[in-house]
């Protein structure tokens, strides 16, 4: 069985010691360590982290060739094991790679361990060694022993993160289904509770969506948190998920109540728990089998993101975690992020999808105006089509989903999929539709589904700076400070650009820009002066622009529907 011992080197200088046995070695054994993660479409380059790599059989030293940036061969000689040993620096706190210092440690595999390539199918154990005292272990991959997991092959090694330390555990069972929660950074004070009693009312939910009353295709499940003091993410394995939040969204014990923090924390557990049959069973067919030495492009991150995203705050309002009024808050937060992103008109969601790679992860302040997010977007299209299925009488959203797993045998899915099974509850014209909506680069039909549902949609100015397109950094001490410039609004005619410091508007003074809208009249012209280089310009700032930015659209319940309208609204939102 391949083997890795994984210790505790140096916590205080973030190294983890990794010892790989190799049995019966062929010649020439290749070992290749991945270069992105799946879930996180971006090339990462694990092995800039690997060092120290040596090799030998017995007492014999063996040698070793880099081929490229992350394979190695080693050149050995009978059937003795092949022992390599090697050190990864591991300090990134993100959910993605490995981390370490003296009060935890977390790792994802591929951050790790390296492959032996021709043996990726056989069974891979794990053992961790010399932890520091009063440590504990958490991962969802099989326990054979103390301290030892099991694999049945690579690809399922690389598909359970480990969290490393104190943290605090808590359990509960959804649908008979045993799950563990741990938590590592939380305040003292934190609720516990509260969040396990929250949780498996999700997990109960999305089971019965996938499944009824059916086991789904898991034993077990674990949710692994940090929290921290800024930071927010998850990314989803096949029975686990590596969360961060911010630890002032954790339950407070005594607090009852939901504060927006807390929301959006429940929001990503539901988000990352529903990828646990949306991404990792059902997957884009370009992904079977995963290559993880190169990238792997799909025109699909709109469905598997996207339709993710509709659900995962849809499913807490039918877990009864939030009320239809803060649920549709939360769908009008959405589509005013995506009608304010002047790249919606640049960039499909196929497209955007495809260039996850080169786009999606590497943000700049051109990012508004050049891209789509196939979160956000994709999100839209899911609402737009259970909206419109709902309102022709031919089912629901749910129902394709379910229809596709089915369909694909919860495994691989290609476009044409997706849209045989639309067609299949709605109709080939419906999937018509859906196809024209996922690849063109025009805004959808919104509003008209809405109203169809008994939802109100409002209108309200948007804030000062955001209806000049502007996206800003500011604070008393650094001052206003502009990131992004988006295309079509005020601030871009006038010549305002990424980097520059705003400074006085009609030779006021501005800590915020939002406080100009206190003395400018509406739609006044007025004279911005900046700090540009070094240099201080005045420019001049006619107002309005693109209408998307400068109104916000709010959603509500609408007091007296239609009776039509009224039993579309309550067989989608209950309400």
């Amino acid at each position: 069985m391949i083997a890795y011992r994984i210790e505790v080197a140096s916590a205080t200088e973030h190294r983890f010691a990794v010892t790989l046995t190799v049995p019966a070695p062929e010649a020439q054994t290749w070992l290749t360590l991945p270069v992105w993660i799946p879930g996180s479409y971006l090339v990462r380059e694990f092995g800039r982290h690997l060092s120290r790599l040596s090799a030998r059989q017995g007492a014999r030293e063996v040698g070793l060739t880099q081929v490229d940036k992350t394979t190695w061969v080693a050149e050995c000689s009978g059937k003795t094991a092949l022992t390599l040993s090697y050190e990864v620096y591991a300090f990134d706190p993100s959910v993605r790679t490995a981390y370490l210092d003296d009060r935890r440690g977390f790792f994802n595999p591929t951050s790790l361990c390296l492959s032996v390539m021709g043996r990726e199918q056989q069974p891979h154990q794990v053992e961790i060694a010399r932890l520091p005292k009063g440590w504990d272990v958490a991962t969802g991959m099989t326990s054979t022993g103390k301290l030892r997991w099991q694999s049945a092959d690579y690809d399922e090694l690389i598909d359970h993160p480990f969290e490393l330390g104190a943290f605090w555990r808590g359990e509960f069972v959804a649908n008979g289904v045993p799950h563990e929660f741990v938590v590592a950074g939380a305040w003292p004070g934190f609720d516990g509770e509260r969040l396990l009693a929250d949780t498996q009312k999700i997990c109960a939910t999305q089971i019965s969506f996938w499944h009824g009353r059916k086991k789904p295709p898991f034993g077990r499940y674990v949710f692994m948190l940090y929290a921290t003091e800024d930071g927010y993410g998850g990314l989803e394995h096949r029975a686990s998920t590596a969360l961060i939040a911010n630890r002032r969204d954790l339950p407070r014990q005594g607090q009852p109540g939901l504060n927006d923090g807390y929301v959006k924390l429940l929001g990503l557990i539901s988000h990352e728990y529903f990828h646990t049959w949306n991404v990792k069973r059902l997957k884009p067919a370009e992904f079977v089998p995963y290559d993880l030495s190169q990238e792997n492009y799909t025109e699909l991150l709109w469905f598997f993101e996207g339709f993710t995203s509709y659900y995962d705050d849809l499913l807490l309002l039918r877990s009864g975690l939030i009320d239809a009024p803060r649920y549709l808050k939360l769908v009008a937060q959405t589509w005013n992020g995506v009608r304010s992103t002047p790249g919606r008109h640049v960039q499909s969601v196929a497209e955007s999808s495809f260039d996850a790679w080169v786009k999606y992860y590497r943000i700049d302040e051109n990012t508004p105006n050049a891209t789509i997010s196939y979160y956000t977007k994709g999100a839209l299209v899911a609402l737009l089509l259970d909206l419109r299925l709902r309102q022709a009488g031919q089912g629901s959203l749910d129902e394709v989903m379910r229809g596709l797993w089915a369909r694909c045998h919860g495994g691989a899915v290609a476009e044409v999929d997706i849209l045989a099974e639309v067609d299949a509850v709605g109709g080939a014209a419906l999937a018509q539709e859906v196809h024209a909506w996922v690849h063109g680069r025009g805004d959808l039909p919104l509003e008209p589904a809405l109203k169809a549902a008994g939802v109100q949609v409002g209108r309200e100015a948007a804030g000062f700076s955001a209806s000049l397109g502007l996206k800003l950094t500011e604070g008393a001490l650094t001052g206003v400070h502009v990131k992004s410039v988006l295309s079509g609004g005020a601030a871009a005619a006038a010549g305002v650009s990424a980097g520059d410091e705003l400074l006085a508007v009609n030779g006021w003074r501005v800590r915020r820009l939002d406080d100009a809208a206190q003395w400018l009249q509406a739609g006044q012209e007025f004279e911005l002066t900046l700090a540009r280089q070094q240099r201080l310009a005045t420019v001049k700032v006619q107002r309005g622009g693109d209408a998307a930015l400068t109104e916000s659209l709010t959603l509500g319940l609408d007091t007296s529907p239609a009776v039509a309208a009224k039993a579309l609204r309550q067989a989608w939102l209950k309400a």
